[in-house]
C-alpha cells in the first residue's frame, strides 16, 4: 500500500526537483541569468526575470518548501527580515492593527515598535501563553496576529492552537515565525496557520554561509507577498538559492542531532548549581513543555539560560567555553553562544529588554552537530571555572 505522505527526509531530497535532471545533472545547476527567453505574459509578474523570483532555482525551492510544511505555496527572499517586513507591507494597509506575541526576535519587535507608525500601522503585544487576555487587544481594525513557534531568545512555546482558533474566530491572518522549530519539528499549516516565515539563514540552510528567508502558506497570501517582494527587490540571488537548496537536503539529519544534544545539555544545565534558570521546551519544568510535546516532533536545538552570577558571570562563561563560537545567529552545524542583550535585542532599550524578559546576563545557545558528550563536558568545565 502506498503511503499518502512520504517522510520529510524523502521530501527534503526529492520534493520539487526537476526530473529528469537538466542534461542529466543530479544536482540542480545554478541558473546565473538575470533574464530568460519567454513569451509575453498577461501580467508584469509573469515575465521570466531573476528579481521576480521565478527562475528554475527559485521555483524548485518554492515547491520543496511548500511540500515540507504541507502548505499550498512558498517563496524565498533575500533575508528573514525581508520575508517578515514584506508580509507586513503586502497584507496590511494604513490604519490596520496587528496583535504580536510579546516575546519576539529583536528585529521583528524593533520594527513593529519603531517603524509601524511611519506607515500608519498600530500594534499591541500579548502574552502568548494567556489566550484569555487576547480579546482585550482586539480592535475593529485588527487584521493579523503574529507569533513565533519557539520564541527568541526565551525559547517559550505559546498556545499555538489557540492562536489559530482566535484568528479564525475574528477573521485575522495568522502568521508564525517557524525559524527555531524548522519544518522537521513543526509544520504550521497542518494546524491551520495561514503563513509561516523563516530566516532561512538558520536551520534551512544550516551552514552559516548565506542570508536568506522564506514565506510558506496559503497560495493567495503567498502570491500577494511575492508581488510586493518583486516591487521591493528582496529576491534571493541564484547562487544563494543553490546553497539553500543544498543545505535543505541535510535538514533532517542535522535537526535531529541538534534536538538530541540540546535536550541533554538542557538537563545538565538545569542540574548545575551555577545556573538560575534554563529555558528549553524539552524540560518538564518549562511552561510550554506540554504544548511542545503535543505539537512538535522534536524540541529544537535552541536553549537559553541565566547564571546566578548575572551579566559578569555570563561574560566569563562565554570566554571559558571552547567548543561553541561566540557569535550571533543560529541553526548552523557549529554550536554558538551569544548574549541577546548585546546581539539580537541590542536595538531595544534596557527597559524594553526587561519588559520582554531578556536579562543582561541571559546566554542563548544554538546547539550544533558536535558530539553531545563533548558539548556537555565543555559547558560543565566552563561553569566550574566561574
Amino acid at each position: 500500500m502506498t503511503k499518502s505522505r512520504s517522510s520529510i527526509d524523502t521530501q527534503l531530497i526529492h520534493a520539487g526537483e526537476i526530473r529528469p535532471g537538466i542534461e542529466g545533472a543530479v544536482a540542480l545547476p545554478i541558473f546565473q541569468s538575470a533574464n530568460f527567453e519567454s513569451a509575453e505574459g498577461e501580467d508584469y509578474h509573469d515575465i521570466k526575470y531573476m528579481r521576480l523570483s521565478n527562475s528554475p532555482n527559485h521555483q524548485v525551492l518554492a515547491a520543496k518548501l511548500a511540500k515540507l510544511e504541507s502548505a499550498e505555496a512558498a517563496l524565498v527572499t533575500a533575508s528573514g527580515m525581508a520575508a517578515i517586513t514584506t508580509i507586513f507591507h503586502s497584507l496590511l494597509s494604513t490604519g490596520d492593527h496587528v496583535i504580536f506575541q510579546d516575546c519576539l526576535y529583536g528585529g521583528t519587535y524593533d520594527y513593529a515598535r519603531r517603524e509601524f507608525a511611519r506607515h500608519g500601522l498600530t500594534c499591541d503585544f500579548v502574552d502568548g501563553e494567556r489566550p484569555d487576555t487576547w480579546a482585550g487587544q482586539l480592535r475593529p481594525e485588527t487584521r493579523m496576529i503574529y507569533v513565533e513557534a519557539i520564541t527568541n531568545p526565551l525559547v517559550g512555546v505559546a498556545d499555538l492552537e489557540a492562536v489559530v482558533a482566535f484568528a479564525d474566530e475574528h477573521g485575522l491572518i495568522s502568521v508564525i515565525d517557524n525559524t527555531f522549530a524548522s519544518p522537521v519539528n513543526f509544520r504550521p499549516a497542518e494546524i491551520g496557520f495561514d503563513l509561516s516565515v523563516h530566516s532561512g539563514t538558520k536551520y534551512l540552510n544550516g551552514h552559516s554561509d548565506i542570508v536568506c528567508g522564506a514565506v510558506i502558506g496559503r497560495a493567495d497570501l503567498v502570491g500577494d507577498v511575492k508581488h510586493m517582494l518583486s516591487y521591493l527587490g528582496g529576491s534571493l540571488d541564484a547562487h544563494a538559492c543553490f546553497l539553500l537548496h543544498r543545505g535543505l537536503k541535510t535538514l533532517g539529519v542535522r535537526v535531529r542531532q541538534q534536538n538530541a544534544s540540546a535536550l541533554e545539555l538542557a538537563r545538565a544545565l538545569e542540574a548545575n548549581a551555577e545556573v538560575a534558570r534554563v529555558n528549553y521546551p524539552g524540560l518538564p519544568s518549562n511552561s510550554g513543555h506540554d504544548r511542545a510535546a503535543k505539537l512538535f516532533d522534536g524540541f529544537g536545538g535552541m536553549l537559553s539560560f541565566e547564571l546566578l552570577g548575572g551579566a559578569e558571570a555570563a561574560r566569563r562563561f562565554a570566554e571559558a567555553v571552547t567548543i561553541p563560537i561566540v557569535a550571533p545567529s543560529l541553526g548552523g552545524v557549529e554550536s554558538l553562544v551569544t548574549l541577546p542583550a548585546t546581539t539580537s535585542h541590542a536595538g531595544l532599550t534596557k527597559e524594553e529588554r526587561q519588559e520582554v524578559g531578556v536579562a543582561d546576563g541571559l546566554i542563548r545557545v544554538s546547539v550544533g552537530i558536535e558530539g553531545t558528550e563533548d558539548l556537555v563536558e565543555d559547558f560543565g568545565a566552563a561553569l566550574a571555572a566561574l
